[in-house]
């Protein structure tokens, strides 16, 4: 009874506040926890069978598109009187003695039956294989296609599929994958590794058509199957198959109802909401990376990701199949509590190759393509596929609006720590006064006012002055001018030690560049070997003895680039009467990304501020 009303009702209640904060343009609904809903063209039917829904905020009257994830369906045709609302916004004790009382009601019913895909077939599966007189008359035999078997299947599930010679073949083997990983099939592969899975999600990944079809496969060999080890291994397949891709809108109503009626199975309630959040963000490009695999494995349905900073430090984040590179950014930008995650990204090693993640893009998608690129690439001297282990960096890679002092947090961590390398490497142009200067406050940065390391100062000048002023003077000269300063600001913290080393190197042209040494071809004026600094300002080329900027190309005027493993292009003006600049590099892709990159992010302001004009 109700959920026949709860089918029916028109209202709906958050259980939270709205996980998306609403612009005022936005078509995102704005709610409070205990707000009253009414969908608008929608029912509770469509609320628990769907992952959004549209409708009115009794309280605020705006319309919006909502997760039905962040509500619950009240069991009423009639607006529900305040009393019941304010249930809504019960504290955590109350909550918790509501549940306690629930729970005991609820395991005084009968537990509800299982659904299967038996309704679903009946439209949409291929016809059962003939049966003989006497089979029929037997009891009910374990061959419909909708139920768990042990025998290999011949054709695929679904009906529309049959015509199509080459998706039938592939739907069978797909279909022998999942009995083999489910160990109902001998095979001499490991279920362990991700050979197995990769077999059963690449195509459906490649071909839409085929992901009803596998969503149907995994759970006709969920249903009614005796044989435990099987099953939690099909469950497994379950959880990868949701967070991967979702299956059709006629197809979603069937699955949802299996993975309700199957809410005891903790990974059930997962896969339902791994399937909803799928639904939101859309489908993945590659198969579950080796990680998640090996994750739901091991009985572990959250992942945590070491990612390192620049500052030497590293702390563990939790990923998820749909997590995109912008929430991971966004994310760790949280918890380290800097002012924005603009201009910051995740980064990651593998091999030699530091490659930043595109913020669109999936992140175990990412890791999983530059791996299989990577293995393609460099194939082992005896065949066998390497096994490639990568770190994940989170670095400043676009210094557009990057000031000292704004964001104390990031110049703590992330600009001092970057900026360093680069004035040690002597890229900079810079002056004995401030290499001293800089030197005194990289000492305060590491001994804060221990003074006993004053005599280890001419052994360390490596780590303090940039190297191509190291033999501008004796050692013993260095030291005693870096001291003399060290002295001058006496009391100065750690922290205000980076901050001051920051607006030194702030007010030169150079601050926040990305340095590249190339071997330049087509200029005849130029030094051979050039230093090419890619900043806010645009693309600078420098004289790499004397740092002198020989000119700079802003990103207006820059037309066209490429990259290679071994060069980088780029042209200056229009395509046909432009100069161009042809480098010999192994750093191309580099480059490359961080134009993009940058050009990127001018676009998007040039867009935003004609936007603001115009209001």
């Amino acid at each position: 009874f109700l959920e026949g009303l709860k089918k029916k009702s028109k209202y709906v209640i958050a259980l939270q506040d709205s996980p998306t904060p609403a612009a005022d343009s936005s078509s995102f609904l704005a709610f409070k926890k205990g707000d009253l809903i009414v969908l608008d063209q929608d029912s509770g039917d469509t609320v628990m069978n769907s992952g959004w829904c549209y409708g009115q905020n009794d309280r605020t009257g705006q319309k919006g598109d909502f997760p039905a994830e962040c509500v619950y369906v009240v069991p009423t045709v009639t607006k529900p009187a305040p009393d019941i609302q304010q249930l809504f916004t019960m504290t955590e004790k109350e909550i918790s003695e509501l549940r306690t009382s629930q729970a005991a009601i609820e395991t005084e019913e009968p537990p509800e039956k299982p659904y299967t895909l038996e309704e679903f077939s009946i439209d949409h599966f291929r016809p059962p294989p003939k049966r003989t007189l006497t089979r029929a008359l037997k009891s009910r035999q374990k061959d419909e296609l909708w139920s768990y078997t042990k025998e290999p299947i011949k054709q695929p599930l679904l009906k529309r599929l049959l015509p199509n010679d080459d998706l039938s073949q592939e739907a069978t083997m797909c279909f022998m994958s999942i009995m083999k990983y489910m160990g109902d099939y001998p095979s001499k592969r490991s279920r362990h590794g991700n050979e197995l899975t990769d077999q059963i999600f690449e195509p459906p990944l490649k071909n839409e058509t085929l992901r009803d079809e596998i969503y149907c496969q995994v759970i006709k060999q969920l249903t009614e199957n005796r044989v435990r080890a099987s099953e939690e291994r099909g469950w497994e397949l379950m959880w990868l198959c949701s967070g991967c891709f979702a299956c059709s809108q006629s197809l979603l109503p069937h699955v949802t109802q299996f993975l309700r009626t199957r809410r005891r199975n903790a990974l059930a309630v997962d896969c339902l909401q791994r399937l909803q959040k799928t639904l939101r963000n859309g489908q993945r490009k590659y198969p579950p990376h080796l990680v998640e695999v090996e994750a739901i494995q091991h009985k572990t349905t959250q992942i945590f990701h070491k990612v390192y900073f620049p500052d030497d430090s590293d702390e563990a984040f939790e990923v998820d199949s749909g997590t995109r590179a912008k929430d991971f950014c966004e994310n760790i930008a949280s918890r380290l509590r800097l002012k924005s995650p603009e201009g910051f990204s995740l980064f990651v090693k593998i091999a030699d190759k530091v490659i930043s993640v595109p913020e669109g893009d999936f992140f175990f998608d990412f890791v999983r393509h530059l791996t299989d690129w990577i293995r393609k690439a460099r194939p082992s001297k005896d065949g066998s596929m390497p096994q490639l282990t990568y770190q994940v960096f989170f670095m400043k890679k676009l210094w557009t609006n990057t000031v000292p002092g704004k964001d104390p947090h990031a110049d703590s961590i992330f600009h001092y720590h970057q900026e360093l390398p680069k004035l040690l490497r002597g890229y900079h142009k810079c002056s004995k006064e401030e290499a001293v200067s800089l030197a005194a406050l990289q000492y305060r940065v590491r001994f804060a006012d221990d003074k006993s390391e004053f005599v280890n100062i001419p052994k360390m000048l490596r780590e303090l002055v940039p190297q191509d002023l190291i033999r501008s003077m004796s050692p013993d000269d260095w030291k005693r001018q870096v001291v003399a300063a060290y002295n001058k600001h006496a009391g100065k913290s750690k922290e205000d030690a980076k901050l001051s080393f920051l607006k030194v190197i702030y007010r030169w042209p150079t601050f926040g560049s990305a340095f590249f040494e190339v071997k330049q071809t087509t200029e005849p004026n130029y030094p051979e070997i050039l230093l090419i600094a890619i900043n806010k300002h645009g693309v600078s080329l420098i004289d790499p003895k004397t740092k002198e900027s020989l000119v700079t190309h802003p990103f207006t005027k820059i037309s066209n680039w490429s990259s290679g493993n071994t060069y980088f292009h780029m042209t200056i003006g229009n395509l046909v009467r432009g100069s161009k600049l042809l480098c010999e590099t192994s750093l191309g892709y580099k480059m490359d990304d961080l134009l993009t990159s940058y050009i990127s992010l001018m676009l998007t302001t040039m867009n935003r501020q004609r936007r603001d004009s115009r209001r």
